[in-house]
């Protein structure tokens, strides 16, 4: 087990603790009951959810770009 899969173990446990951290949109009651739902309006983060969103997708990036060079060495 090389360094890139540590790595990538690593950067795996971290985007799945920051994803499960997030706050969600909508409940899941409005969601199969066919009520109108917020899901998609604008709302704008921010503060700390706007924090957690960008981090997120650094996380994300990061993982691809580990992923990748675990799967090319």
């Amino acid at each position: 087990m090389g360094v890139q899969h540590i790595l990538l173990l690593i950067v795996a446990i971290i985007l799945i603790t920051l994803v499960v951290a997030q706050s969600s949109k909508d409940n899941i009651q409005s969601a199969f009951s066919g009520e109108k739902s917020e899901l998609f309006s604008n709302q704008k983060q921010r503060g700390f959810e706007l924090f957690l969103t960008r981090i997120t997708a650094v996380a994300a990036a990061l993982f691809i770009a580990l992923a990748i060079w675990a799967m090319v060495s």
